[in-house]
């Protein structure tokens, strides 16, 4: 067996020049390097980032207090600990913090040494990444929800939305997926400019063209569909990501437009905007603790519409039990991060899976060139991932590493089933 002999944390960054942790993880010369991402839209429950917030030389960004913990505390606490256990590994870092959202040590520090130790594990068995999740055989490529247009807090524009996606439903296989959306973002380029608007993307690397309306964002990706010789709703269809977090005040809702409006009318818009563009898919479509607005849209719409809980349930196994008692929604947004251990997000995975959720594995809008996500999409049997736009190197990067789990599943390689 082979046991951990040395731990190291170092400060690098991420996709948007922030300081982030980076863990690497040795048994005896054979090591493994993950790096943990940072959101910028996040739910109040999901675990704490450790920062020297009085570091004024990283504007109270810098992770130093991080790397110290890893390199002083962690590695003795784990040093000489099987590589495979990786429970055992991971319940000794949640214990190392004993707080229920990691305020102590940082959800940052303990998910890079916990996805070290998986990367690692899987080295030493001499296994693809893949392979060392839940399932062991019959393994199919997630659908690319891919965002197209940004606005809310990952852009600079006046959308509401914070992101405007597209799912290629009728790919056959995961390389013909991002063909497809290649030629619908390509289109929309030609649009955007055409209009004499911006072609500069956002965090995330969809378009942040300077527009105000949800509509005018929506109408151009039917536009852009429509061109690229697809039918909306059948071969492509749209799917949002609203982050109602940031547009909730006074029990209220300013999704549409700027005017705050009830629950009632928001279901109501929701469920015109649903039946015009044919929408699929609406990610957090409302606050994280209105749970009962949650609940009425579920029973107003088709159940046949993907409604998933981020900010709602923040990979949380108490945040989604409640979910699925109350009905609040049929599917869960995974992010490593918003809990900061791969033990504790694999046991929400599995009980979405028994409770009926689909799984969409997600990256955050600090992100970097890990690939880890895309690696658990497959070895989790999630359906969807959420990787951001196919451009800026840290989002393909994830489309990249599918693609050669494509190539050597060869003609076992199946996509799930949305």
């Amino acid at each position: 067996m082979h046991k951990i002999t040395k731990v190291v944390g170092r400060q690098v960054f991420d996709s948007r020049g922030n300081p982030t942790v980076e863990a690497e993880v040795f048994s005896n010369n054979i090591s493994s390097i993950a790096i943990s991402p940072s959101g910028a839209s996040t739910g109040t429950f999901e675990a704490f980032e450790k920062r020297d917030i009085y570091n004024k030389k990283y504007l109270g960004k810098s992770v130093f207090k991080s790397v110290e913990i890893i390199n002083k505390k962690i590695s003795k606490k784990i040093k000489n600990q099987f590589v495979h256990n990786q429970e055992k590994i991971d319940h000794i870092l949640i214990k190392l913090d004993g707080t229920k959202q990691k305020s102590k040590i940082g959800g940052n520090t303990t998910l890079a040494v916990s996805m070290a130790v998986k990367k690692l594990s899987a080295k030493l068995r001499k296994i693809p990444l893949y392979k060392s999740f839940l399932l062991k055989n019959n393994y199919k490529l997630p659908y690319p929800l891919m965002n197209i247009i940004n606005g809310g807090s990952h852009a600079n524009n006046g959308l509401r939305i914070q992101e405007f996606m597209i799912r290629p439903d009728g790919a056959k296989s995961f390389s013909e997926s991002l063909r497809m959306c290649f030629l619908v973002i390509n289109n929309l380029r030609k649009i955007i400019k055409k209009k004499g608007l911006s072609t500069s993307v956002g965090d995330e690397g969809g378009f942040a063209p300077m527009i105000n309306s949800n509509e005018e964002a929506l109408k151009l990706i039917l536009k852009s569909i429509s061109v690229s010789g697809f039918i909306n709703g059948k071969d492509i269809s749209i799917c949002l990501d609203v982050a109602a977090n940031e547009l909730y005040k006074n029990k209220k809702y300013s999704i549409h437009s700027k005017k705050l409006l009830s629950t009632e009318q928001t279901i109501k818009k929701y469920v015109q905007l649903i039946k015009k563009f044919k929408i699929k898919s609406i990610e957090d479509p409302f606050s994280e603790n209105d749970w009962s607005s949650w609940s009425d849209f579920m029973n107003k719409i088709d159940s046949k519409i993907q409604i998933v809980g981020d900010d709602l349930y923040v990979t949380n196994l108490e945040r989604l039990n409640k979910g699925f008692l109350n009905n609040s929604s049929n599917s869960i947004l995974i992010k490593l991060n918003q809990i900061g251990t791969v033990t504790e997000t694999l046991e929400v995975i599995k009980f979405a899976h028994l409770a009926g959720f689909k799984t969409i594995i997600s990256h955050r809008s600090g992100d970097t060139e890990d690939t880890f996500i895309s690696d658990m999409a497959v070895g989790t049997n999630s359906n969807q991932i959420k990787s951001g736009s196919l451009s800026r190197s840290e989002r393909v990067a994830k489309y990249n590493q599918l693609l050669r789990i494509e190539e050597e599943l060869g003609n076992k390689s199946k996509m799930n089933k949305l």
